[in-house]
């Protein structure tokens, strides 16, 4: 029970610094290039996550699986991003927070690492509540007509649910150590936006202090922290239960963007932002009802496939956390 608690607690942090990095990406993207933005924010990532690699010492050898799964999960993670900094750069922070969180409709539809057959129907009427939330909450945006941002959120939270799924996937019946994984994604990805960020580097020479702090802040925190802790906790748990938890960004997005933003709490915005949490939390206990009856009564099939019923633990230990942050949820 401890352990689940502090898987849980992981993803809900995952939530809020994901929440917070639409405001840090609009900001971002207003002072410099988009594709400029994803590269220095996948620039910064790497380096911080070879440096952490480096300091462990006798465990810096990849695995091929490593390898293969990293460079796949590095293409759609950096496809989810590109999305998403495109759109947030062509609507408002709080659409693209909204939005996104479809990603909790769509991971359940993808998962196959929950466990063997189908969710309850119970399972779909949280995450029905979750959506008639985010119809709260975008009309009280006044989302009335749909511009190419919110279309490139949408596209965002769809490649988002595969991206989930494929991380839960890749991680059965393997050892997928998060620090290793997150090194080859975060290559990968510097790697794809460097030939097209090449013409405007020259932009970062000549960017502000606030602006460095952004970019700093969306690589070590919105991007290391978030893919290794995401890695982490999506192997002691289900894709569908980890997306549930991180649908809560929504919520996080309306409240920085009320604390530190120009955005006013409305009755519509409290409403969908109460939807949301209870949603989630009645998904979650449904989940984790199904999760472990399915572990302890597993098909007959997963018998004689051989199959994991449940994702395998990583052996990489507690993940280092970047300097200065203290990560010791995992």
């Amino acid at each position: 029970m401890r352990d689940a608690r502090r898987t849980d607690l992981v993803l809900l942090l995952v939530a809020i610094v994901w929440g917070s990095s639409y405001l840090s990406a609009k900001t971002a993207t207003a002072a410099l290039p988009v594709l400029v933005v994803l590269f220095a924010r996948y620039a910064i990532s790497a380096i911080a996550c070879l440096a952490l690699v480096a300091s462990r010492g006798t465990s810096r050898r990849w695995t091929p699986h490593e390898l293969r799964a990293g460079a796949l999960l590095g293409v759609t993670q950096a496809a989810v991003l590109v999305l998403e900094t495109y759109g947030v750069a062509h609507t408002s922070a709080a659409n693209a927070g909204l939005i996104i969180s479809l990603t909790i409709v769509l991971t359940p539809l993808l998962d196959r690492t929950g466990g063997h057959g189908r969710l309850p129907l119970t399972f779909f009427a949280a995450a029905g509540l979750c959506v008639l939330a985010v119809a709260f909450l975008l009309s009280d945006t006044r989302l009335h007509t749909v511009r190419i941002g919110d279309l490139l959120m949408l596209a965002a939270a769809a490649v988002r649910a595969g991206h989930v799924a494929l991380v839960g996937r890749l991680s059965v019946g393997r050892t997928l150590r998060p620090l290793h994984l997150t090194a080859v994604q975060t290559l990968v990805g510097s790697a794809l936006f460097l030939a097209p960020a090449a013409a405007n580097l020259g932009t970062l020479a000549h960017s502000d202090a606030m602006t460095w702090a952004q970019l700093v802040y969306l690589a070590l925190f919105c991007g290391l922290f978030a893919f290794l802790a995401q890695t982490w906790a999506v192997q002691r748990t289900s894709a569908s239960r980890a997306s549930l938890l991180m649908g809560t960004e929504p919520v996080w997005a309306v409240a920085i963007g009320v604390g530190l933003g120009d955005e006013r709490l409305t009755v519509l915005a409290a409403l969908g932002a109460t939807l949301m949490i209870a949603g989630t939390y009645w998904g979650q206990a449904i989940e984790r009802a199904h999760r472990t009856l399915i572990a302890a009564d597993p098909p007959h099939d997963a018998h004689h496939s051989g199959a994991a019923a449940e994702p395998v633990h990583a052996q990489d230990g507690p993940v280092v956390a970047p300097p200065g942050h203290k990560l010791t949820k995992t």
